[in-house]
Formats: structure tokens, C-alpha cells, sequence
């Protein structure tokens, strides 16, 4: 139960990142945030765990773990609000759009985790 704790906290925490982010950065055309939420989620994620995995996993305990990956990160990026924004682009047919903002998510948050990855084992 404790650890359910720790998440919805952590999960608030990304949240209001998040938010804070998107208000800064979402433009009509493109919603910034949201990719840049996504892409540095990735990357810190990768960070995380890289850094975990060579560690031999005792730096952190499960429940920390939990707190920082499934709550922070996981309130911090967003695949429903990735989904949404891309509905917009589709129902609007902004195609154009709708592909690149998709591809460009996709890719660059596999490569940012994969790169996060990378450093974290080298920390």
C-alpha cells in the first residue's frame, strides 16, 4: 500500500511538470510540450535505468523505483495526451502533421531512452 503511495505522489509531481511544461510550450500548430515531455521522459528513463542496471540494482529500493519511474516519469510523459493531440491532427486533417508529429515522438523518444540508457550505465 505504501508503495501505491509513493506512485500517486511521484505521479503528481510529472503531472504538474507536465502541465507546467505544456503551458510554456504547446503552440497552435505543434503541441511542444507534450513531445518535449515525452523526449525528456524518455531520456531520464533510460538515464535511470542504465544507471540501475549497472549498479546491480542497489542504489535504489523497489518502492523508490516505483516512485520515481511509474509515478514521476509515468505522470510526466504522456500517451494518452500524445493520442489526443494526434486525434486533433487527424479529425482536422492536418495529415501532414498528424504523420510528422507521430514519427517524430516515436523516434525521438526510442532514441532518447536508448541514449539515456547508454549514460546511465556509464554514471
Amino acid at each position: 500500500m505504501q508503495q501505491i503511495l509513493y506512485i500517486f505522489i511521484g505521479g503528481g509531481i510529472g503531472s504538474s511538470m507536465r502541465y507546467i511544461i505544456g503551458l510554456w510550450l504547446n503552440k497552435e500548430t505543434i503541441p511542444y510540450g507534450t513531445l518535449t515531455a515525452n523526449v525528456l521522459g524518455s531520456l531520464l528513463i533510460g538515464m535511470l535505468m542504465g544507471y540501475y542496471i549497472r549498479s546491480g540494482n542497489s542504489q535504489l529500493t523497489q518502492s523508490q523505483l516505483a516512485f520515481i519511474v511509474v509515478g514521476i516519469f509515468g505522470g510526466f510523459t504522456t500517451f494518452s495526451s500524445f493520442m489526443y493531440e494526434n486525434l486533433q491532427f487527424f479529425i482536422n486533417q492536418q495529415y501532414f502533421r498528424f504523420a510528422g508529429y507521430s514519427l517524430l515522438s516515436i523516434a525521438l523518444g526510442f532514441f532518447m531512452v536508448f541514449a539515456g540508457f547508454l549514460i546511465g550505465e556509464r554514471i
